[in-house]
């Protein structure tokens, strides 16, 4: 893909100043660009790199043009540009409109038009693709699956029966979705955990993208919701009956317990831990590595754990953690005795 700067600037509606017939034949990184690629400042931080960047053009904000000798596109929001150009050179490939031979497709399966769909995928009894959908290679698709217009399963996914999937959902290689929840009982008489069936499914909404190795499970007393415009990024668990408010975005390697429900425009660092049965309300942001055992009723920042110290430091800080409740009991009873006198 080669575009020029003109015409970036039109598909945009972006601000040049520069000549519009330079061609852009790349994306990159400040202190990595080269000529004929376009490059960005995120912040006026790093504007220092501007001097010294082989870029051929850059997207700034106008308050950081005095800095910049080259070529600019004017963004209030350099981020926000960089995905939508990012677009225009995306490599992945296109779908190609075909179904492999080796598919094996249910005869009550139904789907619509213009279907991609890869080496050796099975579809089983009531599934129902919509128009434009693509299923990767090694994909297996359950009973009554539903997959909602313009959807991309990449290879190797793994949709349990009376899943949901809607419009134009990215799900990428090795995410299982509607497996079971981790739901058991103790039977006292054979001494033994009794498994608890998961009967519901998953309703995952439009616009949703679900990372690699993520697991969704399906539930047990109602359905697992992921909504409209949710974002879970690779190895995310997501445990039976979570709700998941829209636009919420969930870093790696973070789980989410049980029949736990996370509003809408979340941001969850990674590593991130969410006990069951709490709630979460809209626009909290979990730090990575936090742990949440409490329901949150206020938006804001959140966090948990302790920062990174040396490994002396952090011994002797561990000791003192063991003496801290003894610590608090000396200093009620001072605190008690202050008070009578």
């Amino acid at each position: 893909m080669k575009l020029t700067l003109g015409e970036i600037a039109r598909k945009l509606n972006l601000e040049l100043r520069g000549d519009p017939s330079i061609v852009i034949s790349g994306l990159a990184g400040l202190t990595d660009a080269g000529p004929g690629q376009l490059s960005f400042l995120f912040s006026s931080r790093y504007k220092q790199h501007l001097s010294d960047t082989d870029a051929t053009a850059i997207v700034l904000r106008e308050d950081d043009i005095g800095a910049c000798e080259l070529p600019v596109l004017i963004s209030e929001y350099p981020r926000l540009t960089w995905a939508q150009v990012a677009t225009f050179f995306d490599p992945k490939p296109l779908p190609n409109l075909k179904i492999h031979e080796s598919v094996q497709v249910s005869l009550t399966a139904s789907y619509g038009s213009e279907l991609t769909i890869g080496a050796n995928v099975v579809i089983e009894n009531g599934a129902r693709l919509d128009h434009g959908v693509v299923i990767g290679a090694g994909c297996f698709i359950g009973e009554n699956v539903e997959i909602g217009e313009g959807s991309v399963l990449a290879a190797n996914v793994s949709v349990y029966h009376n899943v949901k999937i809607g419009k134009n959902a990215i799900v990428h290689s090795g995410a299982v979705i509607g497996a079971d929840g981790f739901g058991f009982e103790f039977d006292r008489a054979t001494a033994s955990l009794v498994k608890i069936p998961q009967i519901y499914g998953v309703e995952i909404g439009d616009n949703v993208e679900i990372g690699a190795g993520t697991t969704i499970d399906r539930g047990a007393l109602k359905n697992t919701v992921i909504s409209n415009g949710v974002k879970l990024d690779n190895q995310v668990q997501i445990g039976h009956g979570v709700s998941i408010g829209s636009h919420t975005a969930i870093s790696g390697c973070s789980a989410v317990g049980g029949s736990t429900v996370l509003g809408a425009y979340c941001l969850i660092g990674g590593g991130v831990g969410i006990i069951d049965n709490i709630e979460i309300c809209d626009q909290v942001e979990i730090t990575a590595l936090s742990l949440v055992s409490h329901s949150i009723k206020q938006k804001g920042r959140y966090s948990s754990g302790t920062g990174l110290l040396s490994g002396n430091i952090w011994k002797r800080s561990v000791v003192g953690f063991a003496k801290l409740n003894d610590i608090l009991k000396r200093i009620r009873k001072i605190e008690s005795r202050m008070k009578k006198e």
